[in-house]
């Protein structure tokens, strides 16, 4: 089985015309919807987009880095690219196999639920 990438969305902007005031100094959460090629439904996962110079300008304290992607500059083909290639590597027997491993990138809705 494997996983691909159904939709990638923001809640604060529509991606279709959002292009930061600087592109080299942003920072941008997104909602990925992941599923299997072959099934209709997908899960929500998110991940933290930014820029180092943002991350200069925006964090003091020392924070942990998890679900978070650093780049240069503002592109969002190259980021969905980005995404997509991760997402492609992820495969398993089933989709909580798939799940754990793209939770090691992303914040999985399911993660750490417990029925």
């Amino acid at each position: 089985m494997r996983a691909i990438v159904k939709a990638i969305s923001c809640d604060e902007f529509n991606l279709n015309v959002y292009e930061p005031e600087n592109s080299s100094c942003f920072c941008l959460n997104l909602r990925i919807r992941i599923g299997l090629a072959e099934s209709p439904g997908a899960d929500d996962f998110e991940l933290c987009i930014c820029t180092p110079e943002w991350l200069g300008q925006a964090v003091w304290e020392p924070r942990w880095g998890r679900h978070l992607l650093i780049v240069r500059e503002y592109s969002l083909p190259s980021i969905e690219g980005y995404i997509s290639n991760y997402v492609a590597q992820c495969d398993g027997q089933d989709w909580n196999g798939i799940a754990v491993k793209l939770a090691r990138m992303f914040a999985w809705e399911f993660e750490d639920y417990q029925p």
